[in-house]
């Protein structure tokens, strides 16, 4: 295992891109945290949790790439690293859970993964990247409205109402 924070990042996400989980998970702390927005209830905790979420994230999308951009980011004292990547993926088999069933679609998507690393292993993962972006991919869906289009003004219009109603329910 190496002990330079770069070269830990570099190995975790080589052997994520080669479906080695057994090397991953070796990588990490008994008592991992992976926060991820992906998760149905982040975090997972500890390397049986991590596994779950890492199974199903491949047996969902088996084509599943990270790649980084460099640069990598590390902190002055070798414990935090940050990795900017792009995700490459098909969405083919349901994503459980929750049950997503498969779109067929491919997925690309840029973000951060935050690596806190503890004795040469990574003790925290906390992974960012807009989920709207890899909905609207997969769902083939615009989610976000144009500006001024009916679509923002119905929305707004609702964040109105409920903006409204919490006041009222916190002054009853």
């Amino acid at each position: 295992m190496p002990s330079d924070p770069a070269a830990i990042a570099h190995a975790v996400l080589d052997a994520w891109n080669t479906h080695d989980l057994p090397r991953f998970l070796d990588m990490l702390t008994e008592d991992v945290e992976w926060y991820d927005p992906a998760m149905p209830h982040p975090p997972a905790v500890g390397r049986p949790a991590v596994r779950a979420f890492a199974e199903s994230v491949l047996r969902a999308f088996p084509d599943f790439r990270y790649d980084i951009r460099e640069p990598l980011c590390v902190s002055t004292d070798g414990t935090r690293c940050v990795v900017p990547w792009r995700i490459t993926a098909t969405h083919v088999q349901p994503l459980t859970p929750p049950g997503y069933a498969p779109t067929g679609r491919q997925l690309t998507i840029d973000g951060l993964d935050q690596l806190d690393l503890r004795d040469g292993q990574v003790a925290r993962i906390l992974t960012c990247f807009d989920v709207i972006v890899a909905a609207e991919q997969l769902l083939s869906i615009t989610l976000r409205p144009k500006a001024r289009s009916w679509r923002q003004r119905f929305l707004v219009g609702l964040q109105r109402a409920a903006a409204l109603r919490a006041r009222r329910l916190t002054r009853a």
